[in-house]
This record gives structure tokens, sequence and C-alpha cells, in this order.
């Protein structure tokens, strides 16, 4: 079958690391993943093997379809095949059984289209949280993901993950691993929620609007920074700022993801 290039489809064929990115699941019998655009089901096929129950999520109407034949010859009960966009899909609805009144633990993994793994990484970490993600992502993204304050690739995507997740970056993985190649170099991540993560979860969409707002602005310094997201005056962020211990001259790429949590909560005390 012929890629989508609209789609960004790029098949992981390496079966060396379908496998790892298995491993890094750290699997256990009858888990629930739910994984990310599973495209001709290579991965799809290594969970199954694994004992795992998988709801596969495919935009592709052929892949799909594909997937749903494959299901109906193999007559497995542990997989079930979702056509829809996965921003869209409620995900949680997916797994939740009929008689159940909480969402069970499950996990979500993916080889996931480059133009969209921000949203995407945004919905992954929307309560109720997955045990853990593991995401194949574009190499410079990985980057970023786990960046540290004050380094160049530091930023508001960051922030808003290192606030709620421990992040790893695993290994890299060649563009031969695909079908056709990407023109960039790709690589493995691994977020797990954090047991006391630094934003409460109704918080969460506020956090992200703010540090993104702070982020627009990354080579200003703080105090216009606070001003402009916030709308306050100058004497209010400087007081702030003081009550806060912050420099007012510091700029937004230096301040850990602790940093923007207290300046987020000081502003919705205004």
């Amino acid at each position: 079958m012929i890629p989508n290039k609209r789609l960004g489809q790029h098949f992981l064929t390496d079966r060396n690391i379908l496998q790892r990115i298995v491993d890094a699941l750290e699997p256990a019998p009858d888990d629930v993943v739910v994984e990310i655009g599973a495209g001709k089901g290579s991965l799809t096929e290594q969970l199954l093997a694994r004992g795992l129950r998988v709801i596969a999520i495919e935009k592709d109407r052929r892949l799909a379809a594909e997937l749903g034949t494959r299901k109906s010859e193999r007559g497995t009960d542990r997989l079930t095949v979702v056509h829809g966009d996965a921003l869209r899909v409620e995900w949680q609805a997916l797994i939740v059984p009929p008689s159940a009144f909480r969402v069970p633990p499950f996990k979500v993994v993916g080889n996931i289209p480059y133009a969209i793994t921000s949203p995407l990484i945004d919905k992954a970490l929307t309560p109720p949280l997955p045990a853990c993600i593991v995401f194949l992502v574009q190499a410079e993204v990985a980057d970023r993901i786990a960046a540290p304050a004050g380094s160049k690739p530091y930023g508001a995507l960051s922030v808003g993950v290192q606030a709620v997740c421990r992040v790893e970056q695993l290994f890299a993985v060649r563009a031969g691993a695909f079908t056709p190649p990407p023109k960039v170099h790709s690589a493995v991540v691994r977020l797990t929620p954090l047991a006391q993560p630094l934003v409460a979860p109704e918080e969460i969409a506020a956090f992200r609007a703010f540090v993104t707002a702070c982020f627009t602005r990354r080579r200003k310094q703080l105090r216009n920074v606070v001003m402009a997201a916030t709308g306050r005056s100058a004497a209010v962020v400087a007081a702030g700022l003081a009550a806060l211990g912050l420099d007012p001259t510091v700029r937004p790429e230096m301040l850990a993801p602790q940093v923007f949590v207290r300046l987020l909560r000081w502003s919705a005390r205004l």
C-alpha cells in the first residue's frame, strides 16, 4: 500500500526497533494499550504477541479496514480497531467497559505523525493520565521535551511536559528503519506521569496557556513577559516578582517548571 504523504505516513518496519518500543512500555499481561497511528499494524502485531489488549486508532480508512480484516482472520478479541483522528477520538471512552465507573489503567504508544506531535502529547497528558506514554517522534522534538532550563531547545513544550511527567529519551531510530525513510532523525521517548505533578489536573489548561504566552516572548525580561501574559501593571508585577524572590530581568528560558507554577498561582490570586 502506497503511503499517504498528506498524512505524513512513514511506516516503521525494523523488527528490532518495534520490539524495543514494546519493551519500553514495560508490558504486563492484560495491559490495555492505546496505539496511535497503527498504520500497517507492525507495532500492533508486536503488542498482541505480548498478550496485551490493544485499541488501535488509525486515521487512514484503507489501513483501518486492513487491520479490521486481519483481526477477523485471526479471531482475536484483544484488538479493537478504531477508524478516526486520534486528536478527535475520546480515548478513555474506548477503554472503559460498559459497567465500569472509572477509567482502568492504560498505556499509550505510537509512531506518531511528526506534524501533530505537540497536540497529541497534550492530549495524552490530559487527565485521566495513562500509566506511561511511549512515542516515536522527531529527534528534535525529543530534545525539546527533555531539555533542561537554560538550554537552547527548552521551551513551552519542555515545561508543559516536565511539570507532569518524568521524561526519558530512550534511543535514536535511523531513517532506514522506516518505509519510506523520513528526511529527519527520530527518537523514542517515554513519559511517566509523576506521582505528585507540579500542577493539579484542573490547572493544566491554564498552565499550558500561561507558559505558551511566556515563551512567545522568550527573549524579553521576566517583568515584561509577566505583564503581557497577565495584563497587570508594572507596579503589580514588580511587587509580585519581589514577593516570589524572582529576578525581574531574567528571561523565561532560564526558569524551571516549578517557577512557572509559582507564577501561575500568583497571577491567579490577583
